[in-house]
Protein backbone atom coordinates (compact mmCIF):
# COMPACT_ATOMS: atom_id res chain seq x y z
CA UNK A 1 0.00 0.00 0.00
CA UNK A 2 2.63 2.47 0.72
CA UNK A 3 4.92 2.09 -2.53
CA UNK A 4 1.61 2.74 -4.31
CA UNK A 5 1.13 6.15 -2.62
CA UNK A 6 4.89 7.07 -3.10
CA UNK A 7 4.58 9.21 -5.70
CA UNK A 8 2.32 11.14 -3.36
CA UNK A 9 5.23 11.37 -0.74
CA UNK A 10 7.65 12.42 -3.14
CA UNK A 11 5.26 14.79 -5.02
CA UNK A 12 4.93 16.38 -0.93
CA UNK A 13 8.61 16.05 -0.24
CA UNK A 14 9.50 18.04 -3.64
CA UNK A 15 6.43 20.76 -2.88
CA UNK A 16 7.79 21.42 0.51
CA UNK A 17 11.45 21.91 -0.47
CA UNK A 18 10.23 24.16 -3.55
CA UNK A 19 8.10 26.11 -1.09
CA UNK A 20 11.18 26.52 2.03
CA UNK A 21 13.45 27.38 -1.06
CA UNK A 22 11.28 30.20 -2.77
CA UNK A 23 10.28 31.36 0.88
CA UNK A 24 12.61 30.68 3.28
CA UNK A 25 11.07 30.49 6.64
CA UNK A 26 7.48 29.44 5.21
CA UNK A 27 6.71 26.77 7.05
CA UNK A 28 7.96 28.13 10.31
CA UNK A 29 5.87 31.17 10.34
CA UNK A 30 2.59 28.63 8.61
CA UNK A 31 3.47 26.37 12.15
CA UNK A 32 3.18 29.70 14.66
CA UNK A 33 -0.11 31.15 13.06
CA UNK A 34 -3.12 30.74 11.15
CA UNK A 35 -5.09 33.85 10.54
CA UNK A 36 -6.70 33.55 7.34
CA UNK A 37 -9.30 36.43 5.93
CA UNK A 38 -11.42 34.17 4.42
CA UNK A 39 -14.14 31.20 5.02
CA UNK A 40 -14.46 29.25 1.47
CA UNK A 41 -17.73 27.00 1.73
CA UNK A 42 -17.58 25.30 -1.24
CA UNK A 43 -18.57 21.90 -2.87
CA UNK A 44 -15.78 18.55 -2.44
CA UNK A 45 -15.54 18.14 -6.53
CA UNK A 46 -11.94 17.68 -6.79
CA UNK A 47 -11.67 20.08 -9.67
CA UNK A 48 -12.53 23.28 -7.49
CA UNK A 49 -9.37 23.60 -5.08
CA UNK A 50 -9.91 26.60 -2.65
CA UNK A 51 -6.25 28.10 -2.83
CA UNK A 52 -5.05 27.56 -6.34
CA UNK A 53 -8.71 29.07 -7.64
CA UNK A 54 -8.09 32.45 -5.72
CA UNK A 55 -4.09 32.53 -5.65
CA UNK A 56 -3.60 32.19 -1.97
CA UNK A 57 -1.15 30.39 0.20
CA UNK A 58 -1.96 27.55 3.08
CA UNK A 59 -2.82 29.46 6.16
CA UNK A 60 -4.80 32.55 3.81
CA UNK A 61 -8.20 30.75 3.55
CA UNK A 62 -10.24 28.38 6.22
CA UNK A 63 -12.32 26.02 4.07
CA UNK A 64 -14.97 23.93 4.54
CA UNK A 65 -16.27 21.90 1.44
CA UNK A 66 -19.39 19.32 1.05
CA UNK A 67 -21.44 18.13 -1.66
CA UNK A 68 -23.12 20.49 -3.46
CA UNK A 69 -21.84 23.04 -1.05
CA UNK A 70 -24.95 22.86 1.49
CA UNK A 71 -25.17 24.92 4.40
CA UNK A 72 -28.23 24.12 6.48
CA UNK A 73 -29.27 24.80 9.77
CA UNK A 74 -29.53 21.21 11.06
CA UNK A 75 -25.72 20.61 10.01
CA UNK A 76 -23.46 20.72 13.54
CA UNK A 77 -20.70 20.40 10.95
CA UNK A 78 -20.85 23.38 8.81
CA UNK A 79 -21.93 25.48 11.26
CA UNK A 80 -19.01 24.33 13.89
CA UNK A 81 -16.71 25.44 11.30
CA UNK A 82 -18.33 28.82 10.40
CA UNK A 83 -18.28 29.79 14.23
CA UNK A 84 -14.88 28.92 14.35
CA UNK A 85 -14.32 31.11 11.45
CA UNK A 86 -15.92 33.76 12.69
CA UNK A 87 -15.78 34.05 16.44
CA UNK A 88 -11.95 32.75 16.89
CA UNK A 89 -10.16 33.24 13.81
CA UNK A 90 -12.15 36.41 13.02
CA UNK A 91 -12.30 35.58 9.32
CA UNK A 92 -13.59 39.13 7.22
CA UNK A 93 -15.38 37.41 4.47
CA UNK A 94 -17.04 34.07 3.90
CA UNK A 95 -17.39 32.92 0.41
CA UNK A 96 -20.25 30.49 -0.50
CA UNK A 97 -18.51 28.86 -3.78
CA UNK A 98 -20.55 26.50 -6.14
CA UNK A 99 -19.44 25.61 -9.65
CA UNK A 100 -20.93 24.25 -13.32
CA UNK A 101 -21.70 21.01 -13.13
CA UNK A 102 -21.92 20.46 -9.99
CA UNK A 103 -22.76 16.53 -10.35
CA UNK A 104 -24.94 16.97 -7.07
CA UNK A 105 -27.26 19.79 -8.67
CA UNK A 106 -27.59 18.17 -11.79
CA UNK A 107 -27.92 14.54 -10.37
CA UNK A 108 -31.27 16.50 -8.07
CA UNK A 109 -32.41 18.14 -11.72
CA UNK A 110 -32.14 15.22 -13.49
CA UNK A 111 -33.88 12.98 -11.14
CA UNK A 112 -30.93 10.60 -10.60
CA UNK A 113 -30.26 8.35 -8.11
CA UNK A 114 -26.88 8.24 -6.56
CA UNK A 115 -27.16 6.70 -2.85
CA UNK A 116 -27.03 7.74 0.63
CA UNK A 117 -26.01 11.33 -0.78
CA UNK A 118 -29.84 11.13 -2.32
CA UNK A 119 -30.66 12.07 1.52
CA UNK A 120 -28.19 14.92 1.63
CA UNK A 121 -29.29 16.23 -1.86
CA UNK A 122 -32.80 17.09 -0.74
CA UNK A 123 -31.54 20.41 0.42
CA UNK A 124 -30.94 21.05 -3.41
CA UNK A 125 -34.22 19.25 -4.64
CA UNK A 126 -35.77 21.86 -2.11
CA UNK A 127 -34.06 24.89 -3.75
CA UNK A 128 -35.55 23.75 -7.12
CA UNK A 129 -38.77 22.91 -5.96
CA UNK A 130 -39.26 26.00 -5.03
CA UNK A 131 -37.68 27.98 -7.60
CA UNK A 132 -39.35 25.91 -10.42
CA UNK A 133 -41.22 28.74 -11.83
CA UNK A 134 -37.76 30.24 -12.42
CA UNK A 135 -36.34 27.05 -13.73
CA UNK A 136 -38.46 24.87 -15.58
CA UNK A 137 -39.54 27.30 -18.95
CA UNK A 138 -35.46 27.30 -19.57
CA UNK A 139 -33.22 24.69 -21.89
CA UNK A 140 -32.35 22.17 -19.90
CA UNK A 141 -28.29 22.97 -20.12
CA UNK A 142 -29.63 26.50 -18.87
CA UNK A 143 -31.56 24.94 -15.73
CA UNK A 144 -28.25 23.65 -15.01
CA UNK A 145 -26.58 26.90 -14.81
CA UNK A 146 -29.39 28.65 -13.19
CA UNK A 147 -29.87 25.94 -10.57
CA UNK A 148 -26.13 26.27 -9.66
CA UNK A 149 -26.43 29.67 -9.24
CA UNK A 150 -29.57 29.44 -7.35
CA UNK A 151 -28.20 26.94 -4.96
CA UNK A 152 -25.08 29.24 -3.81
CA UNK A 153 -28.14 32.01 -3.59
CA UNK A 154 -29.84 30.03 -1.34
CA UNK A 155 -26.56 28.57 1.10
CA UNK A 156 -25.57 32.34 1.25
CA UNK A 157 -29.30 33.16 2.97
CA UNK A 158 -28.60 30.48 4.79
CA UNK A 159 -25.13 31.43 5.94
CA UNK A 160 -26.45 35.41 6.87
CA UNK A 161 -29.37 34.09 8.19
CA UNK A 162 -27.68 31.44 10.83
CA UNK A 163 -27.03 32.17 14.59
CA UNK A 164 -23.22 32.45 14.21
CA UNK A 165 -23.32 35.08 12.00
CA UNK A 166 -26.46 37.14 13.41
CA UNK A 167 -24.96 36.85 16.53
CA UNK A 168 -21.36 38.46 15.32
CA UNK A 169 -23.49 41.46 13.47
CA UNK A 170 -25.57 42.32 16.74
CA UNK A 171 -22.38 42.82 18.20
CA UNK A 172 -20.60 44.67 15.89
CA UNK A 173 -18.27 42.06 14.31
CA UNK A 174 -17.08 42.90 10.36
CA UNK A 175 -17.67 40.08 8.54
CA UNK A 176 -19.39 39.64 5.20
CA UNK A 177 -20.74 36.77 3.09
CA UNK A 178 -20.70 36.17 -0.17
CA UNK A 179 -21.86 33.65 -3.29
CA UNK A 180 -19.49 32.78 -6.62
CA UNK A 181 -20.07 30.39 -8.79
CA UNK A 182 -16.92 28.82 -10.71
CA UNK A 183 -16.57 27.85 -14.36
CA UNK A 184 -14.75 24.28 -14.75
CA UNK A 185 -14.45 25.03 -18.42
CA UNK A 186 -12.78 28.53 -18.40
CA UNK A 187 -11.12 28.42 -14.22
CA UNK A 188 -13.03 31.80 -13.78
CA UNK A 189 -15.04 32.70 -10.93
CA UNK A 190 -18.49 35.01 -11.25
CA UNK A 191 -19.64 37.30 -8.60
CA UNK A 192 -23.48 36.17 -8.03
CA UNK A 193 -24.37 39.47 -6.64
CA UNK A 194 -25.40 38.54 -3.01
CA UNK A 195 -22.90 40.24 -0.71
CA UNK A 196 -23.89 41.03 2.79
CA UNK A 197 -22.50 42.69 5.91
CA UNK A 198 -25.29 43.52 7.91
CA UNK A 199 -28.98 41.91 9.31
CA UNK A 200 -30.75 44.66 7.08
CA UNK A 201 -29.72 43.56 3.80
CA UNK A 202 -30.01 40.11 4.09
CA UNK A 203 -33.76 39.62 2.79
CA UNK A 204 -33.38 42.99 -0.24
CA UNK A 205 -30.54 41.34 -1.73
CA UNK A 206 -32.16 37.58 -1.85
CA UNK A 207 -35.37 38.94 -3.39
CA UNK A 208 -33.12 41.13 -5.75
CA UNK A 209 -30.88 38.05 -6.68
CA UNK A 210 -33.56 35.90 -7.49
CA UNK A 211 -35.20 38.61 -9.92
CA UNK A 212 -32.56 38.01 -12.53
CA UNK A 213 -34.50 34.54 -12.77
CA UNK A 214 -37.71 35.47 -14.42
CA UNK A 215 -40.79 33.13 -13.71
CA UNK A 216 -42.22 31.23 -16.46
CA UNK A 217 -45.84 30.40 -17.09
CA UNK A 218 -47.41 28.93 -14.23
CA UNK A 219 -47.12 25.45 -12.63
CA UNK A 220 -49.12 23.22 -10.60
CA UNK A 221 -48.80 22.99 -7.08
CA UNK A 222 -46.29 20.20 -6.10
Amino acid sequence: MTNALQHLFDNNRAWAERTEREQPGFFARLANQQNPKYLWIGCSDSRVPANQITGLDPGEVFVHRNVANVVVHSDLNALSVIQYAVDFLKVEHILVVGHYGCGGVLATLRGARVGLADNWLRHVHDVKIRHRRRLDHLPVAVQEDVLCEMNVIEQVGNVALSNVLQDAWARGQKISVHGWCYGLKDGLAKDLGVSMSHPGEVMDVFRNALKRYPRGGSVPAA
